[in-house]
């Protein structure tokens, strides 16, 4: 009997994302992805949802450098929603304290604002609670049904509809 190949095993699919993007990160002068995959933990939900980071913009290197001279920061370039950038502009140091804390060293030194659509994915919307002459009326159509779990499902889909678009029933 042959011995038994080495068993592979499948791996979470957030192992592999950062390795796969962390070269493209860095043409953005991203050193890791960490920030951008987690930007939502680095600067807090409220802030998140109005701005999203481009690049790390580092200053140019001089030629030849003392070694005893620090590594000037670079500036972190954000796209903001319009109705946002006033707000990121007085939480500035605030999110460059946050963002260094994250990467673990003063690498950001000031942050550039770029006006513009965010491109991230939109939270999902969460839906009002139904409406409750709605949700009596969607209980009495599914009364029939036995399957407990399947008859919660369709008041909920019932109640819903019969909401309408307006959220009126």
């Amino acid at each position: 009997m042959p011995p038994n190949p080495k068993k592979s095993r499948p791996l979470p699919l957030a192992d592999l994302v950062g390795g796969a993007v962390d070269p493209v990160l860095a043409r953005l002068g991203f050193s890791e992805s960490g920030l951008i995959l987690h930007w939502d933990d680095v600067v807090g939900e409220r802030i998140a949802g109005g701005c999203e980071p481009i690049k790390l913009q580092w200053p140019p290197r001089p030629a030849k450098r003392a070694d005893d001279s620090a590594i000037e920061p670079a500036t972190l370039v954000l796209r903001v929603s319009g109705a946002m950038a006033l707000d990121i502009q007085h939480e500035a140091p605030q999110l460059i304290a946050r963002v260094n804390a994250h990467l673990g060293w003063r690498a950001v030194g000031r942050i550039a604002i770029r006006q513009g659509p965010l491109t991230r994915a939109a939270t999902p919307r969460r839906h009002p609670p139904p409406d409750p002459q709605a949700l009596a009326r969607a209980e009495q159509a599914v009364a029939g049904v036995e399957d407990e779990t399947l008859r919660k499902a369709l008041t909920a889909l019932g109640a819903r509809a019969l909401r309408g678009p307006a959220g009126k029933a």
